[in-house]
């Protein structure tokens, strides 16, 4: 697939800081307990067909409540907090490189969902390219290109295959502009609102476009299904969280954290990457694919082939120092972002696999998808959220988990996740 092996070049890192932003382009599990694992798929068995209701051209389809989705529980009081870890992927397109399917095998192995970021122009053909119309551009120009039915198809397979599975959808929009020439840094709030509408519109419409009349329509209802983001090159995150909470959405995940526990900005729960440990080098690093390569081989996507296994190792073990700096500390989620490429001969493909068959089956981690952490979130009491934040990156509480979160809770909110049926 041409389109996800364009490279949109985003801001480079400055090394003093390492706060850069972010260029993007494109067997049986065990039912745990609390302590364990989020649970992994049995297969992606397709919902029976008096269950699914097309929608619009069947492009998109409602068949019910979408499998493997764990029910968020809310924290006993004095009890540890699982350690969340999400691992994301921007762009989300199948090409012939198969990465998409591979790391589907590589959660379901190892009791993960992810997060996919789908782009929009992924699923609209380059004979149709004129149906986009970006803001601040000419109708069809897109920085990372569009599609080819092959590329379509299989990439609808994936997405299809990967929610029955239990991973969420996401957006990363469409054309991934990044600059200062119409980039989305640039955009208002209504221009977001357009670019979120024709991102839904092309997925609910890929049979129209394609002509795929016969295929297999995706299993849910994608203006009930996205309810996050992140944003090209990370930029342009002001206005879009102002369009993301009047449009529903519940997260973004487009700036720079440190590790701590999360907090809602702009009323979306601010779920961005963060900051870890960078191997040999004084400052930290975000747990991002392209930022690791950007510090080590510049914006040159293919370095010097003697570094690659070192390159690799690097982002692996500052990711791995990142994970168990929460882990045995404040148990903060832990956010790591990628992109299905094979930058540097695929090191950092091979980094992440790694990380994921390290900590996805450690006892109470659960490796799971944003929409499962915002589910967890707002299942929480607010106030032992409040007492998670003032733990510092790495701290631990000094006096043990079971005096730390000792205090009994307040009821949840009728309705919220997790809440009790009958609170009466």
């Amino acid at each position: 697939m041409a389109a996800t092996q364009r490279i949109a070049t985003g801001a480079v890192v400055a090394a003093a800081c390492a706060a850069s932003l972010a260029g993007c382009t494109t067997g049986t599990s065990v039912s745990p307990t609390p302590e364990q694992g989020a649970p992994g798929p049995q297969k992606a068995a397709l919902p029976p067909k008096s269950v699914v209701r097309l929608i619009g051209d069947g492009s998109t389809s409602f068949t019910g409540a979408q499998p493997h989705l764990p029910r968020p529980e809310r924290l006993k009081p004095g009890r540890k907090p699982p350690q969340f870890v999400v691992f994301s992927w921007d762009g989300a397109g199948e090409d012939s490189q198969r990465l998409f399917s591979h790391f589907r095998k590589v959660a379901k192995n190892n009791d993960a969902t992810m997060t996919y970021f789908l782009s929009g122009v992924y699923v609209l053909p380059e004979a149709k390219r004129d149906l986009y119309r970006p803001p601040q551009h000419t109708s069809g120009r897109s920085d990372i290109g569009f599609n080819d039915d092959r590329g379509i198809a299989d990439t609808v397979k994936q997405l299809r295959l990967a929610w029955l599975e239990g991973n969420e959808i996401g957006t990363h929009f469409n054309g991934h502009f990044c600059g200062t020439d119409g980039g989305v840094g640039e955009w208002s709030v209504e221009e977001w609102k357009d670019e979120i509408a024709q991102a839904k519109r092309f997925v609910k419409s890929w049979k129209t476009n394609t002509g795929m009349k016969k295929a297999a329509s995706l299993p849910f209802d994608y203006d009930k299904e996205l309810i996050g983001a992140r944003t090209p090159c990370l930029e342009g995150q002001e206005n879009f969280m102002k369009a993301a909470r009047e449009l529903g959405f519940r997260y973004d995940t487009s700036g720079v954290n440190d590790q701590v526990w999360p907090k809602k900005k702009e009323g979306l729960w601010d779920l961005s990457m963060q900051l870890v440990p960078f191997p040999g080098h004084t400052y930290e690093q975000l747990t991002m694919d392209y930022n690791f390569m950007v510090n080590q081989s510049g914006t040159t996507t293919q370095g010097d082939p003697d570094k690659y296994e070192y390159w690799g190792d690097q982002m692996r073990d500052g990711l791995l120092k990142g994970f168990f700096r929460a882990y045995d500390g404040n148990r903060a989620p832990l956010i790591i972002g990628n992109h299905f490429e094979s930058w540097n001969g695929g090191t950092y493909m091979r980094a992440v696999e790694e990380v994921v068959e390290e900590v996805c089956t450690k006892s109470e981690v659960r490796c799971v998808s944003f929409r499962q952490l915002a589910d967890w979130l707002d299942a929480q009491d607010p106030k032992t959220l409040r007492k998670l934040r003032t733990l510092k990156v790495g701290e631990a509480p000094k006096q043990g988990w079971a005096s730390f979160l000792s205090a009994r809770p307040a009821p949840a909110p009728k309705g919220a996740p997790g809440a009790p049926a009958d609170q009466r």
